[in-house]
């Protein structure tokens, strides 16, 4: 579904773009070419406000306070980065890399991985990871979470049929990787399966585990769980076991566009890691992230290998 949804914007976009182009050309090429710009680039500017927002708002949080030209480097990071995964990969390239799981005998004994995404994402976010994972025999599984705007706590089934897909190709507990709302939906499945023994570690990249200032603007059922102090979000660790977060590595960072203040992205008791002047969908893709993470398949306690 947000695939569709996604290429109908995307090519709405274009077209609009590319009528303004032709339609202006003759009388003012200046204006035909601006129009054009702003209207492709136009997200741009929107990203520019959250940075601006984040900058503020983080004013109180005990996080390392990003500077103007972090927060300049991240934007245009983000800006780079934004139309690769919302207008090429999730829209058009979300069966490009399938699950592997068979043959199952390929994949036993060798740790898999469970890939949960963000919100208005698919599997297909997670593109590169898959690519790299291609050339292993590690089984993995990214999961869509839909409807788009449901609430968190529907997204429970479809998680644990994940990690049971995988630990059944496997014989082993999974890892699991996270961005963003992914990490809420597996804290949500933790908590209604009990299911910390069915899990050998989870990382979240950019997960709003206390909220987040900017879900005050959301309007969908999961928009609403992730504000700050939201009644949803107070509950999550209710009964819990004490070593819970133990199992968590919650990479973070203060130039997070779509997560702040700062600290709503760490846990207590968990593994906090932050990398310093990256952005909200950024973060998925830097290298250390990406090679410690994947690091710890080759491990017993879920801490990367150092090689």
């Amino acid at each position: 579904m947000l695939a569709r949804l996604q290429q109908i914007i995307t090519l709405s976009l274009l077209a609009v773009a590319s009528v303004w182009l032709i339609y202006f050309w003759p009388s003012s090429p200046i204006l035909a070419v601006g129009g054009y710009v702003l209207v492709i680039l136009g997200y741009s500017g929107f990203l520019a406000v959250e940075f601006v927002a984040l900058r503020f708002v983080n004013r109180a949080d005990p996080a390392p306070q990003p500077s103007w030209s972090e927060l300049a480097s991240a934007w245009w990071g983000e800006t780079l980065v934004a139309p690769r995964v919302f207008c090429w990969r999730q829209p058009f390239r979300s069966h490009a890399f399938p699950d592997q799981l068979t043959p199952e005998q390929a994949f036993a004994g060798r740790r898999g991985i469970v890939f949960v995404h963000g919100f208005f994402c698919n599997r297909a976010f997670w593109a590169p990871w898959l690519k790299r994972l291609q050339q292993t025999r590690h089984a993995y599984v990214a999961v869509n979470l839909e409807p788009v705007f449901a609430s968190i706590d529907d997204y429970v089934p479809t998680i644990d049929e994940a990690v049971r897909r995988v630990s059944a190709a496997t014989g082993l507990a999974p890892l699991v990787i996270c961005h963003s709302m992914g990490g809420l939906a597996v804290r949500a499945w933790l908590k209604e399966a009990k299911a910390e023994a069915r899990i050998f570690h989870v990382v979240t990249l950019g997960t709003p585990h206390r909220g987040t200032w900017l879900a005050r603007f959301g309007h969908g059922a999961n928009g609403k769980q992730m504000q700050m102090a939201s009644k949803w979000q107070q509950e999550l660790d209710a009964d819990m076991p004490p070593d819970r977060h133990r199992l968590f590595t919650c990479w973070y960072s203060n130039c997070d566009n779509i997560v702040f203040p700062t600290s709503t992205a760490t846990l207590p008791g968990a593994d906090n890691r932050l990398i310093a002047g990256v952005a909200h969908v950024q973060l998925a893709f830097v290298p250390e992230v990406m090679s410690t993470t994947l690091g710890m398949l080759a491990t017993r306690t879920g801490v990367e290998l150092k090689l």
